[in-house]
């Protein structure tokens, strides 16, 4: 039951966004700036973001050279080099919006780890090099293998590979960051707003809060809910993904330092306050990842550990403080969805796990096609 009051100032937008996530909340910033005066509301179902902008590892990335290798078997090399422009693109439009110091970035590079039977990849360095070269500049990828032994890492890795373009970021301080600019602009934001309906009427698009019997009103709406759209929008080319995620407690004299991937970014880990945070493994389960429940995978969590013992920090015992999921969204190709819905609705989904450097310059993108 509403009030008088509440109908006046709390039903009605110029622009309403559903998810809470990077993507809802650079879409927001993008509106704002292009339309100041413009009333923007974002919804997320949950009291924190529900997906993965909270839950992911804090890799600012473009891409390790086993992926873009894999990629270029199942796209052209033109739909490579644009995809890999956005999620840079997606990162410098991060780092300027924010500023680097409010989301701790660190220009680290990162290394992949190369195996005996991964070797083959060096071959195709110079290659991928020469083709990403309009994305990101000359010679991103080079060999490291002294960084084997200075990361104190496996004896059983053959060798690194250095990419320059990538670095971390503080997970958490990037979506407050994002959510305290997006208020400061007078971007309004609801939290345990779970959407069940978004359906076009004349002049209008009306948004059904779930269990609330609310219906906000809104002239355009911009779905970004990622692997959760598929209740909104069920006919999207998407599926959700569940990562994995584990972190150690303290550890004496760690060498890690930047980011790392191995296994065609299937497995990613980082330093962070002299703890190993690791994630991945979602490639060994595919068909149990494949859910948008928050829940651990124990088959997935003990190989993560049997990795930390054997590749990463051989050298170092270890106990784990805390395991946590996150759920992304993946398709047949990489390239994310903007999709017109209807007139005035618009979808930005599917982010293929690269939310945190696609994010933001996707939010520039649906910014751009929502008119007043």
């Amino acid at each position: 039951m509403l009030s008088y009051w509440e109908k006046e100032s709390f039903i009605a937008y110029d622009f309403i966004i559903v998810g809470g996530g990077i993507v809802g909340f650079s879409t927001a910033l993008s509106l704002k700036e292009k339309y100041p005066k413009a009333s923007v509301l974002v919804l997320e179902a949950g009291l924190l973001p529900s997906g993965a902008s909270t839950k992911n590892a804090g890799f600012a990335c473009v891409g390790s050279l086993s992926e873009i290798v894999e990629d270029l078997k199942h796209h052209t090399e033109d739909e490579v080099v644009q995809i890999v422009r956005l999620r840079n693109e997606g990162l410098q439009l991060l780092r300027k919006r924010l500023g680097e110091n409010r989301i701790q970035y660190e220009a680290t590079g990162s290394n992949e780890l190369v195996f005996p039977h991964e070797e083959h990849l060096l071959n195709e360095l110079p290659k991928v090099n020469q083709i990403l070269g309009p994305a990101l500049g000359e010679n991103i990828f080079k060999e490291n293998p002294k960084g084997i032994q200075k990361h104190q890492l496996s004896s059983s890795i053959s060798t690194l590979i250095h990419n320059r373009a990538e670095g971390s970021i503080h997970t958490g301080e990037m979506m407050k960051q994002l959510i305290f600019k997006a208020q400061m602009q007078g971007v309004a934001y609801k939290t345990n707003s779970k959407v069940s309906q978004v359906i076009e009427e004349v002049n209008q698009v009306v948004v059904k809060i779930e269990n609330e019997g609310i219906h906000l009103k809104a002239r355009k709406v911009c779905i970004c809910t990622n692997a959760f759209t598929k209740t909104l929008l069920p006919d999207l080319d998407l599926q959700p993904g569940r990562g994995q995620v584990l972190i150690t407690h303290p550890i004496k004299d760690l060498q890690l330092r930047g980011i790392f991937h191995f296994d065609q970014g299937y497995y990613y880990f980082r330093e962070i306050n002299g703890r190993v945070l690791l994630g991945g493994g979602r490639n060994i389960d595919f068909d149990t990842e494949q859910t948008t429940i928050q829940k651990l995978n124990t088959k997935i969590q003990a190989d993560l550990e049997n990795k930390l013992k054997e590749i990463i920090i051989p050298n170092h015992s270890f106990e784990i403080d805390m395991r946590w999921t996150g759920i992304m969204a993946f398709g047949k190709q990489k390239k994310p969805i903007i999709k017109d819905i209807s007139d005035n609705i618009i979808a930005g989904v599917r982010l293929g796990g690269m939310g945190v450097a696609i994010g933001s310059k996707l939010g520039d993108l649906l910014a751009d096609k929502l008119e007043l």
